[in-house]
């Protein structure tokens, strides 16, 4: 059986019995039992991708970085995708998260 969930955020998100399954496999440690009727959901996203609007025009987006080439001691690359600077970040993850409920931040590079 599968169901649908509409968030407020707008994204359809679809779970089955299957995926909570798989998800106790690969998550419950061997020695636990697996139990039906858990509380545990696997969610996917449908039709909604996680790079809302950077670089759309390439097939994939990918950045090399030469750490030894940082300027900085210390820099933080986005891993939200809402950065204005993409690929390095702006702090856009903070309202992100909040918006969402996530946790992501940023990669942090040292020199």
């Amino acid at each position: 059986m599968a169901y649908s969930v509409v968030i407020a955020a707008g994204a359809r998100l679809s779970y089955s019995q299957s995926s909570v399954e798989v998800l106790h496999r690969n998550r419950v440690p061997a020695a636990a039992p697996l139990r039906r009727g858990s509380s545990t959901v696997a969610v996917r996203a449908e039709g909604v991708g996680i790079n809302p609007d950077v670089r759309k025009n390439e097939e994939k987006v990918v950045d090399s970085v030469v750490v030894s080439e940082l300027s900085k001691p210390l820099t933080a690359y986005c891993r939200c995708w809402r950065s204005g600077t993409f690929p390095l970040c702006d702090g856009s993850h903070v309202k992100h998260n909040k918006a969402t409920g996530d946790n992501v931040g940023p990669l942090l590079l040292k020199k």
